[in-house]
């Protein structure tokens, strides 16, 4: 059985529905960023750490992490609401991407991607954003949005997998462990 080295219901509930059973084994990582890092090799090094500290002999383990990034930012999960709003004002109006990286570990066969997806997300005014984030919602989720839940009502259009903006680019995963 698959092992999935991740707290995020999300990434969970995408790889059930896909008919891809797994176990639940978060891992514990620092997720610094490190100097002169892309988005790209970012995530994928966080996906590759959460995966190598969770993985025990004869699993596959599957390690993902997502960001958004703006104009060269990286935005993580927001720290509270105010950081929040300052991410929806950021993004309002705009395109940013949505780059999640990929990591399945076999043994010592290593196998990982990322998939970078465009978001159009449409003008918000502050009410739309206060209102938003009183919901909580942003706070657990990169770049302070859900794609999949009340913010579905920003997004102007995608370009890419739409799993990927959620969390998890599930075609690419069911690809690395075939």
């Amino acid at each position: 059985m698959l092992v999935l080295a991740s707290a995020s219901p999300r990434r969970r509930e995408i790889l059930n529905s896909a008919g891809i059973c797994c176990s639940v084994r978060p891992a514990e990582v620092d997720e610094s960023r490190l100097a002169g890092e892309t988005p790209g090799n970012y995530v994928r090094r966080l996906a590759e750490a959460k995966a190598r500290a969770v993985q025990q002999p004869g699993e596959t383990v599957l390690g993902a992490d997502t960001v958004v990034v703006i104009d060269g930012r990286i935005l993580g999960k927001p720290r509270d609401a105010a950081d929040a709003s300052r991410m929806l004002r950021l993004l309002s109006g705009r395109i940013h991407d949505v780059v999640t990286g990929v990591c399945v570990l076999r043994g010592e066969e290593c196998r990982n991607v990322s998939e970078t997806t465009k978001v159009k997300f449409s003008a918000l005014s502050d009410s739309e954003i206060d209102s938003y984030v009183s919901t909580d919602e942003p706070l657990d989720k990169a770049g302070a949005y859900g794609i999949q839940a009340g913010a579905s009502k920003f997004i102007e259009g995608i370009e890419g997998c739409y799993f990927n903006v959620v969390g998890l680019p599930i075609s690419r995963v069911y690809r690395l462990l075939r």
